[in-house]
């Protein structure tokens, strides 16, 4: 079962070289990602007088996600995994594939990249405010945090079969890309329900810097409930079942 195979791993580990470039790596592509997906929803705003809940908004937000978070990924795979997002360092530690102590170290380096992110977007803008994440006027919380779930599920899911899966093959190579369409697609199903996060990094840069905190735990309970979930399914019933069929295969 993979909680077998969670590791808390040592403050040593966390220190290490390697460890501190992936930091470093997860900090960057997540600045990238939240200033060209933050970045494009401030444009937008600015050329339509603040029309971002427009359908052309919402696939103007898709469009941006989805291609940020593409290069975002690729840029970081071979350094840091390409996380770009605490709940996928979430399903990767319920998977056990990366320690506790390292996941904490993921998670500041990406709030970080996001803060970083959305105060220069602030500088940069002359000011304007960065659009923190909030519910619709017709969505309670607990629809919010079904949409995140499923939606975070989804993606954490992708990430599973296109890069953690040791039989993904030649499929790894579209990694960045499948991972860019899902958060694209998911977007166009929840932007205008509660702003699609699926990214506790996403929604926390912009809450910080324009110091709006709308139903915080949403966007934190919902992707790490979804990512787990996800993690759990992929290794039990897809990876671990068949690392146990290849075991039980006759000798030859």
């Amino acid at each position: 079962m993979p909680i077998r195979n969670i590791a808390v791993g040592s403050p040593a580990d966390a220190r290490h070289p390697d460890a501190l470039r992936a930091a470093l790596a997860e900090f960057i592509s997540v600045l990238i990602f939240v200033f060209a997906g933050e970045g494009s929803g401030m444009a937008f705003n600015k050329l339509t007088d603040d029309g971002s809940a427009t359908p052309a908004g919402l696939v103007a937000a898709a469009l941006a996600h989805g291609f940020a978070l593409f290069v975002a990924v690729s840029v970081g795979a071979n350094i840091s995994g390409g996380h770009v997002n605490p709940a996928v360092t979430f399903g990767a530690f319920i998977g056990g594939h990366i320690s506790l102590l390292r996941s904490i170290l993921y998670w500041i380096a990406q709030c970080l990249g996001s803060v970083v992110a959305c105060l220069l977007l602030k500088f940069a803008t002359g000011g304007l405010t960065t659009s923190a994440f909030a519910l619709s006027s017709d969505v309670t919380v607990w629809n919010a945090l079904v949409l995140e779930i499923v939606m975070t599920f989804g993606l954490v899911y992708t990430v599973y079969a296109t890069a953690v899966d040791p039989k993904k093959g030649n499929i790894g190579i579209i990694a960045p890309m499948a991972i860019g369409f899902i958060v694209g697609a998911n977007i166009l199903v929840g932007g205008a329900f509660d702003g699609a996060s699926m990214n506790p990094a996403v929604s926390f840069g912009p809450a910080v810097v324009s110091w709006s905190w709308d139903d915080p735990w949403v966007y934190w309970l919902g992707p790490f409930l979804g990512a787990g979930i996800a993690a759990l399914i992929y290794e039990l019933f897809f990876i671990r079942q068949d690392n146990d069929a290849y075991e039980q295969l006759p000798s030859a």
